[in-house]
């Protein structure tokens, strides 16, 4: 009878230790270096995210008004800084909260409250002041609602504590079909290249790939969904295929040894290098790329998670908002010129509590709430305008067109999306069934993203691709991000399976 290297065994020299290889739930248990460390670390990150770093910026100087909504928008701030704190230092890794209150602390926090203080927008708030507070109250409604959710979550099913209920099978990747996955991402990469008139273009700027995309002929009027597949096809599949390979060559010493499957993933690399790269691409979606291929291949790694929350809070301050460069081509782009580290967040992206202050005073001036309506055009993105008459439009286009603005491409945070088709109540609702549905996810992953878990575990990967996803879900309009999701959704389904015999999954 053999015995299980990999497991602890107690000695007489000592107490039992937890092997790296074992499930992450026995770290706790332990004091481990790890431990001490993030006790050591523990208060001034705390008081760095939730006191100085909010403060510090209250007190610059500024054009901004010191009233209800600037002591309200320091609260929201105060508030998700706390909570990102406790992500970053938690004794599991939970990437899809840790993401959320990422985004919440910069996107809704930080960046607001420098806008607050120097009077600057980056969208003008075309409302009343009021409209502006209510805003900024409902998004900390709304972080409070996940919160709720967070705490539902730890009541697990009577059935599934007493241990009577069978613990579902894994989703593994079926070996074959993820071969035809990447033959599918290579044809789908490589009509977008040739269609778009080659690889240089990706290397120019996304003025030139929008240029390409219209001339193609799939981006016409209105209808962008001809524009979203067409993108959502070149570089989903790749990605998710190199991904899987990536996994793949993490977790098994077979695929190490095979020419064939180091050879595909060289392959795919080169293949994402075109078609992912930062210069094509948004920002959010490289941000996407970078967070999946980050805990993919660190999937055990506490201190990869911290080291990634607590950077990510340094680069959207000091990188994020300088970071369009490419953007547009030589001739149009125009580099910030700033004193201030305040300054480039109160002039760039983070517009999304000054466009959900906008949908509420466009709701308020007469449409109403919609029930559901811009949902609906989300869930059916693919259905053309010509078939469509009534589609809805972005929830950002919609409202920056009322709005009057030149430039339509503007935000349109969960919050707002939520808020506009179910009003208050549904978007807390809302909000709770996302704290709810992200800490069951959360919980399952830390289970089952270990070093021993086989190397086919989709949710291995799936986790941390939604993680980096989400920063463009949040972000919104839910319209724009629903290509890459549903195109997402039937490459997983392609490659998915229960089955678990050495013949069909990954080893």
């Amino acid at each position: 009878m053999t015995t299980d290297i990999r497991k602890p065994s107690a000695t007489p020299a000592g107490p039992a230790v937890p092997s790296p290889f074992e499930d992450e739930s026995m770290w706790g248990r332990e004091t481990l270096p790890r431990t001490l460390l993030s006790r050591a670390l523990s208060v001034p990150l705390a008081l760095g995210f939730t006191v100085f770093l909010p403060l510090f910026v209250a007190v610059q100087t500024g054009a901004g008004t010191r009233d209800a909504a600037f002591w309200l928008q320091l609260l929201l701030t105060m508030y998700a800084g706390a909570r990102l704190s406790a992500m970053v230092l938690t004794s599991r890794r939970k990437l899809l909260q840790g993401s959320f209150w990422l985004f919440v602390y910069m996107a809704m926090g930080v960046a607001p409250l420098a806008q607050a203080v120097l009077g600057q927008v980056p969208t003008p708030v075309v409302g009343p002041r009021s409209d502006l507070t209510v805003a900024i109250g409902l998004v900390l409604l709304g972080c409070t609602a996940f919160d709720v959710g967070v705490l539902l979550a730890r009541h697990r099913p009577a059935g599934r504590a007493g241990g009577s209920q069978k613990e579902p099978r894994p989703v593994m990747a079926h070996r074959r079909r993820l071969q035809l996955l990447t033959i599918l991402s290579f044809l789908c990469s490589a009509a977008f290249i040739m269609k778009l008139g080659g690889p240089a273009v990706f290397f120019s700027s996304r003025q030139e790939i929008i240029a390409g995309i219209e001339e193609a002929g799939v981006s016409n009027g209105d209808g962008q969904a001809g524009q979203a597949l067409l993108r959502g096809f070149g570089t989903v599949p790749a990605l998710l295929a190199l991904l899987l390979y990536t996994r793949w060559l993490i977790t098994s010493k077979f695929a190490r040894r095979k020419v064939s499957i180091i050879v595909t993933w060289g392959a795919l690399a080169c293949l994402n290098l075109i078609v992912n790269n930062p210069i094509s691409n948004p920002r959010y979606w490289f941000l996407t790329v970078m967070f999946a291929l980050l805990f993919t291949v660190f999937p055990v790694s506490a201190a990869m998670y911290r080291v990634a929350l607590s950077m990510a809070v340094v680069v959207a301050l000091l990188i994020f908002p300088f970071a369009d460069r490419f953007r547009y081509d030589e001739k149009n782009y125009r580099p910030v010129e700033t004193t201030s580290f305040l300054e480039p967040m109160a002039l760039k992206d983070y517009d999304q509590i000054g466009m959900f202050a906008n949908t509420i005073t466009f709701s308020e001036s007469g449409p109403g709430h919609f029930y559901g309506r811009q949902l609906a055009g989300s869930i059916f993105f693919a259905v053309p305008r010509s078939v469509w008459e009534g589609k809805p439009r972005d929830t950002g286009v919609m409202v920056g067109q009322w709005m009057g603005t030149v430039n339509t491409n503007l935000s349109s945070p969960i919050w707002a999306e939520l808020w506009l088709d179910f009003g208050p109540l549904g978007m807390g609702a809302g909000l709770l069934g996302m704290g709810y549905a992200a800490a069951r996810v959360d919980r399952r992953y830390a289970k089952r993203a270990t070093r021993r878990s086989p190397p086919g575990s989709l949710i291995s990967v799936v986790v941390p691709l939604v993680a980096g996803y989400s920063f463009i879900l949040l972000r919104g309009p839910l319209l724009q991000a629903s290509g890459r999701v549903a195109i997402a959704a039937l490459c997983l389904a392609l490659v998915a399976t229960h089955r678990t015999d050495k013949g069909t999954t990954l080893r």
